[in-house]
């Protein structure tokens, strides 16, 4: 049996959103090392603020500046941190009652150790050296023994207020295809494509999963298809990919869903050697392989007559 295969994958794009006058003044005050909440009807302070009442549903504005100090009312330790997490060493993830606030912040806590975190303890906000309006205006929270209950009201106006983020969403895991999978992708380094044959309704899946999508029973007789096929479907990309450097393609290009010969499945790549505009439904294509890839680069035209649509509809 072939080896099953893993590799790390990563998933990554910038967030941009635009910021309410709740939100907006909340981050703007962290810039300024002020901290916001807001006010419901029934008196409570939310930090971090949001602009409607989670209780009663009210649209609620009423800003309140609370304390910058607070009291730890759960914790938990982080032995390794990760890319991108407040603290390059190890530390205490903490939710923090803000003196003044009735609902408790998450954050890092820079602690020597687990031993010296305990539910209760009282910290403190440590600002960062640059602001620029973000929750990592606030670098962490560090122990602390004094006090400072300072509360007031305030009208959330500041110079150069914040109205959008951009925040780099990203996720870093380890991706195994299984069995079925493993198997297609070692095919591939063969140039061969290879499906799996379901017992019941024997339609051929690729790439295989394993498992019949329809009947629900496991699949394992492998099937060579291909390596010609059929587009079924497609669409004109106008956006260069950004950040993908195995995507630095000139735009318009086609990607399309091709139904290879022998397949219950359309699977997708891109097409090539034909202007864009060229591409149609029923076109006959084949893969195009380059110098050492584990898969095609793109499928060109086969100079075959385009496929009738009855022989695909199927798998539109």
């Amino acid at each position: 049996m072939p080896e099953t295969l893993k590799a790390p994958l990563t998933v990554e794009f910038p967030f941009t959103r635009s910021l309410g006058p709740v939100q907006g003044a909340f981050l703007t005050g962290l810039r300024e090392r002020v901290v916001l909440g807001v006010r419901t009807v029934d008196g409570r302070t939310l930090v971090p603020p949001v602009e409607y009442d989670p209780v009663t549903a009210e649209e609620i504005r009423d800003l309140v500046h609370v304390a910058s100090t607070g009291t730890v009312t759960t914790w938990a330790w982080n032995h390794e941190p990760r890319r991108g997490q407040p603290l390059g060493t190890p530390f205490a993830w903490v939710l923090v009652r803000l003196d003044g606030a009735d609902t408790a912040l998450l954050h890092a806590l820079d602690a020597p150790g687990p031993d010296a975190v305990h539910t209760g303890m009282r910290v403190r906000i440590r600002w960062a050296d640059e602001r620029s309006g973000a929750i990592t205006d606030i670098a962490c929270f560090e122990p602390y023994d004094g006090d400072d209950t300072e509360v007031t009201v305030h009208a959330g106006e500041f110079e150069n207020p914040v109205t959008g983020i951009v925040a780099a969403a990203r996720l870093d895991y380890t991706y195994s295809p299984g069995r079925a999978q493993s198997a297609y992708i070692h095919a591939l380094s063969d140039r061969r494509t290879v499906g799996e044959r379901c017992p019941s309704c024997q339609k051929v899946y690729v790439p295989p999963r394993g498992a019949c999508p329809t009947c629900g029973v496991a699949t394992a007789e492998q099937v060579e298809v291909g390596p010609r096929g059929t587009v079924t479907t497609y669409c004109i990309v106008n956006i260069k990919a950004a950040h993908t450097a195995n995507l630095d393609i000139e735009v318009p290009y086609v990607y399309a869903h091709i139904a290879l010969d022998g397949a219950g499945l359309a699977l997708h790549g891109r097409i090539g050697g034909i202007p864009y505009d060229q591409v149609r439904m029923g076109l006959r294509v084949e893969p195009v392989w380059t110098e050492g890839a584990r898969y095609p680069d793109h499928y060109r035209p086969t100079g075959e007559p385009d496929a009738d649509y009855d022989v695909y509809k199927e798998l539109l």
